[in-house]
């Protein structure tokens, strides 16, 4: 280890102007980042990257840290500031009706008002619940009188946070109670709130940190990197105190190559279900409706089918042929029950649409395809599938990911089976300490359960659904024993196992946040 006056020669600008800014503040009380950018003159990218050599040399500490979370205005919420939330052009265009003597309906007030559908039914919804409006007879919407609490505490906080990001702990409860209700969540981007976790430090000077400040003070001359031909010519370099070079400091860290950290996972997921006797499945990215829903026993009514849920294809928009002989006996099903013992949907079947092609959205139609090509009895089978679907992306969603599917298939298969396989995989594959079941419902399983984890920072998160496969599924392709299924997501699954809070990272550009990436394997 150098001594302070060595380690001085070695100090970055930078690094001394923050060891300097710890002299401006009288008393050994802990700054924050912003105080040193301030007290030394630096942008906060400067102070941070000085911070971080500092640290490395042992010179500062962090005294404190704490998370907080920080209430902004999005986009949407600027626009509320500036043209009033719906909630409130609602009440007004109320108000106004009942002075003109006009009657307006739901259609009137969102056509008036171009409001969104999921905009207006919220408003309207939040404002029946307060009692401010009443539907009467006819569809006719009527202002009550009484105020809209919800609207009055909108509008002071759109007002309040319009002039800049404010600590959520600032407002009283009730406030944050409605920042969160409406703050940008899954499924609902168009909120006008946003929350954000930020994590602030202060830090102190250690006791190396503080004999090297000792030593700055008596420090004579501005210090310079390079003589310069100006410095020569008026003889200035005589004043100057010129920066030193080190031979000791490490050399710039040459990074090896080396798999990607989630494609190490991926490897490590297959290897340990074909050391458990699975055989691997494999299947297209472009399925038929057919063998992605239909297969599954899944109606041709199912929300699931829409285009905001399931990507299709454009050209060829079908395939060429149809899944003889299986086709008749899946149509069946859906409509009669078939030879399944069940009642069927009760619907006319469309085969044409059967051969609509799809963006593969499940794992499950990559064991419709292996039932329905006579796999062995008893059996094991999975599949590391890559899906699509359209999604709000956010830390733990994306629109296209990975699945591990498996079927298990025999005789003495029941759900019990099922939930010790879930529970291995949550602890041997996602490296969870914590899991636990919550019933679920699927077209295709009876009785259906879901997985769910405790990620370290998330809390608790699904990692996707399970079940016995339904008669209406296996007899059609010709599987008369039980199976068991699962498809689980193998992403949320690395984001434990890896140490990372978003989704995203997993295929991030930033090398340096992917050599950071712990793996338990």
């Amino acid at each position: 280890m150098l001594d302070p006056s060595g380690l001085i020669d070695s100090l970055h600008p930078l690094e001394v102007k923050i060891l300097s800014a710890f002299g401006t503040h009288p008393g050994p009380s802990p700054l924050q980042e912003g105080e040193l950018a301030a007290a030394a003159s630096l942008d906060p990218s400067q102070v941070s990257m000085a911070v971080g050599w500092l640290l490395a040399k042992a010179l500062i500490r962090i005294e404190q840290e704490q998370t907080r979370t920080v209430v902004s205005l999005t986009d949407v919420g600027k626009r509320y500031f500036e043209q009033s939330a719906p909630i409130e052009r609602i009440l007004s265009a109320l108000r106004h009706a009942q002075q003109t003597g006009k009657q307006l309906t739901i259609h009137d007030i969102q056509a008036g008002e171009g409001l969104e559908p999921a905009e207006m039914s919220g408003a309207v919804g939040a404002l029946k619940k307060e009692g401010a409006i009443r539907i009467v007879p006819g569809g006719i919407v009527e202002a009550t009188g009484t105020s809209s609490r919800t609207a009055e505490t909108l509008r002071a906080l759109l007002t309040q946070l319009h002039g800049g990001p404010r600590d959520l702990t600032t407002f009283p409860p009730d406030s944050q109670e409605t920042i969160k209700q409406h703050a940008v969540k899954r499924g609902n981007a168009r909120e006008p709130f946003r929350l954000d976790d930020r994590t602030e430090r202060a830090y102190t000077l250690t006791p190396e940190g503080q004999s090297v400040q000792s030593l700055l003070k008596g420090a004579v001359g501005e210090e310079v990197s390079q003589l310069t031909p100006d410095l020569l010519k008026d003889g200035a370099w005589r004043t100057k105190r010129f920066r030193k070079y080190s031979i000791s400091l490490r050399p710039p860290r040459i990074a090896v190559g080396r798999k990607h950290p989630y494609r190490e996972f991926l490897d490590l997921v297959k290897a340990k279900l074909v050391s458990m006797g699975f055989q691997e499945m494999r299947g297209s990215l472009v399925e038929t409706e057919f063998w992605n829903m239909d297969s599954l026993y899944m109606p041709q009514f199912h929300p699931a089918r829409a285009i905001h849920d399931v990507y299709f294809v454009k050209h060829p928009s079908h395939a060429r042929s149809s899944p003889d002989p299986y086709l008749e006996k899946v149509a069946a099903a859906h409509e009669t029950g078939g030879k399944t013992g069940s009642t069927g949907w009760g619907y006319a079947y469309d085969r044409e649409r059967a051969r609509r092609l799809v963006l593969r959205s499940q794992g499950t139609a990559v064991s419709a395809r292996t039932l329905a090509a006579r796999p062995m009895i008893p059996g094991k089978y999975f599949s590391i599938a890559r899906c699509f679907r359209y999604d709000q992306v956010d830390a733990t969603h994306a629109t296209d990911f990975f699945q591990v599917e498996g079927i298990v298939l025999g005789v003495d298969i029941n759900f019990c089976t099922l939930l010790g396989l879930l529970d291995l995989f949550a602890r041997e594959v996602a490296q969870a300490k914590e899991s636990k079941f919550l019933p679920a419902y699927f077209p295709f399983t009876e009785p259906s359960v879901e997985l769910h984890v405790r990620h370290p920072r998330l809390g608790w998160m699904e990692l996707g659904g399970a079940g016995l496969f339904r008669p209406e599924v296996t007899l059609p392709l010709g599987v008369e024993v039980p199976v068991i299924a699962w498809g689980l997501g193998l992403d949320r699954m690395a984001m434990v196992a890896l140490g990372i809070h978003d989704i995203r990272d997993l295929f991030t550009s930033d090398l340096d946040l992917v050599r950071s990436m712990r793996g338990t394997f």
